[in-house]
């Protein structure tokens, strides 16, 4: 091998060695996403190691200390659970002494051993994720990085030796189709990382399935044209949601996706639990735990909705598909009431578009995300992108939890045709009508509340009563949304609240892009042409065509050597 070939590319503790054709897929803009991937598998690491010793001194109080107990350990007790087969804690309804690894005995009593959590990298290209994964993150198990394509599997393992001793003891790269591999070691993964090139949603049925109970699934979607309502169809027959084109879109995306997960989930009597939902650059991506339970799979329809979306103004309503019944101790489980809009919009007179179904509860855990940042600020250092994750993270703490979807304050000027008030003023209105408010870390412009959409619309016409509009056509959405009196008399004073503790302390929280061109890049092994200066920039495309050119031409001076050489002869 020589080196003079190759490019090194180093990123963290990471190093790997890029030929100059493009061969192996490499993404230098995923840099976000694999710091946001590390934060979370520490976090990840750490929660488990605390669910396992609460779980170990949950069942000593519940065993005694007595010494016919620390004797004779009961089944419960030796069935500890075991993180590479069952999850971490006890799920309702269900027997707790379920499967588990051997545990060690320690004078006389019993203690499960927790292992090292082994991860798999289902699609890992050059292996550079999966190494990062190795060298950074303390505690991590085995890492079994997975590829189809000989060429990338040659190619990271060729990484593997170059990064020393610590990547060739804990990363080991396979030549195997990602599907056929997961479906193969069911429950063996505590975590599975799936970052393909496109939709996930063909790995996903085998992916839910090689989790552990109470482990991790790390999934990217890069099809946001799709997701985001440019292929409706498509989206539907990939994902099993119809999107919409909101401003609200690349949230639908995320939810989307969620819900898609849980659906294969269900297939096997399981559940995602959403820890962490982040949209960044051109992509989704989702970090979710997976558990088995057929008793708390029943409350998958209370966590999806459809959307109806008006055609004529922003306001959006949320169909939930399931309901509950309580009668004493027993739950029923019933479908959702309907409709919760009549045929036409109650502020507009239009039409509705109906989207989904998606997902309608939380898509993060509020205690995971503080836990993540405290953990990125702590080690800022050791994170490339600490600057952009940090200011995501940051974001993400102080949005509503369980608000899904948002309105954009300008869609809402644009649709009455007046001035928009400022992010301030705005929020203080809603906040002083007893309402809850804050940003999002999709859009900048982007404003999450509980207030149903009479109480917006009644502020932003209070709000064009002190500033007035031209007259517009009686039959337009915003001349009809006007003509109605305001029920609410809105107060914009300012409220101490409407700023966000990131915004009084002005923390940056929507950073730009660090270079021109930052976004996706070819698949491997495709030939760059002239099309593709959008993508990689007019330099690197000029670079490309040049050494393509240089090696055409050294190609045909051999040839015509050759044919020389044998003409002389």
């Amino acid at each position: 091998m020589d080196l003079n070939d190759y490019t090194i590319i180093k990123e963290g503790e990471a190093e790997i060695l890029m030929h100059a054709k493009n061969e192996v897929f490499f993404n230098k803009t995923q840099v976000n996403n694999r710091d946001m991937s590390i934060a979370v598998l520490r976090t990840f690491i750490s929660k488990r190691k605390q669910e396992h010793e609460a779980l170990l001194s949950k069942r000593n109080k519940k065993n005694g200390s007595s010494s016919d107990v620390e004797d004779k350990p009961n089944d419960c007790d030796i069935n500890i659970e075991k993180s590479n087969d069952q999850g971490l804690e006890e799920k309702p309804n269900e027997d707790p002494c379920t499967a588990s690894e051997e545990p060690v005995k320690i004078e006389g009593k019993v203690r499960g051993k927790l292992k090292p959590p082994r991860v798999l990298e289902a699609l890992s290209a050059s292996g550079l994720r999966a190494l990062r994964y190795a060298r950074e993150v303390e505690g991590i198990g085995q890492v079994v990085a997975l590829d189809n394509d000989k060429g990338a599997v040659e190619a990271c393992q060729r990484n593997i030796k170059f990064n020393g001793s610590v990547a060739c003891s804990k990363v080991e790269s396979h030549l195997a189709d990602a599907r056929v591999y997961m479906l193969t070691h069911p429950k063996e993964f505590d975590v599975v990382d799936l970052d393909p090139y496109g939709s996930p949603s063909v790995f996903l049925d085998s992916a839910v399935q090689s989790v552990v109970d109470g482990g991790m699934l790390m999934c990217t979607a890069t099809d946001m044209a799709v997701l985001c309502g440019g292929n409706g169809e498509v989206c539907y027959s990939k994902y099993g949601s119809y999107p919409l084109r909101g401003k609200y879109c690349h949230e639908m995306a995320l939810r989307i996706l969620l819900a898609c997960i849980e659906s294969h989930a269900n297939r096997y009597k399981r559940y995602i639990v959403p820890v962490l939902s982040v949209q960044m650059d051109f992509y989704v991506r989702v970090f979710v735990r997976v558990y088995t339970s057929a008793s708390a799979m029943k409350n998958t329809p209370l966590k999806l909705s459809y959307v109806y979306q008006c055609i004529g103004c922003d306001s959006f309503h949320l169909q939930p598909i399931g309901r509950t019944v309580s009668k004493n101790s027993s739950v029923r489980y019933l479908p959702g009431f309907a409709p919760v809009v009549p045929q036409e919009c109650s502020d507009c007179g239009k039409k509705f578009n109906m989207g989904g179904p998606i997902w309608s509860a939380p898509i993060h855990d509020q205690d995971w995300v503080t836990s993540i940042l405290a953990d990125v600020k702590s080690m800022k250092n050791c994170y490339p992108a600490y600057e952009r994750i940090s200011a995501v993270l940051t974001t993400i703490s102080e949005e509503l939890p369980d608000v899904p979807l948002f309105l954009s304050l300008h869609n809402l000027c644009a649709t009455l045709k007046c001035t928009s008030p400022s992010a301030v003023i705005f929020r203080s209105a809603v906040i002083n009508a007893g309402y809850q408010i804050s940003g999002t870390h999709v859009n900048p412009l982007g404003l999450k509340s509980d207030a149903p959409m009479d109480v917006i619309w009644d502020i932003m016409r209070c709000w064009v009563k002190n500033h007035p509009v031209k007259a517009q056509p009686a039959d337009q959405p915003g001349s009809v949304i006007l003509s109605k009196e305001p029920i609410l008399q809105a107060n914009f004073a300012r409220a101490v609240a409407s700023l966000s503790k990131a915004q009084a302390k002005k923390v940056a929280r929507f950073l730009p892009n660090p270079e021109r061109h930052w976004g996706p890049k070819l698949r491997a092994g495709r030939q760059i042409t002239s099309k593709h200066i959008s993508l990689l920039g007019e330099e690197a495309v000029n670079g490309c065509l040049n050494d393509q050119d240089s090696e055409h031409d050294a190609k045909r001076q051999k040839i015509e050597k050759s044919n020389d050489a044998v003409a002389e002869s």
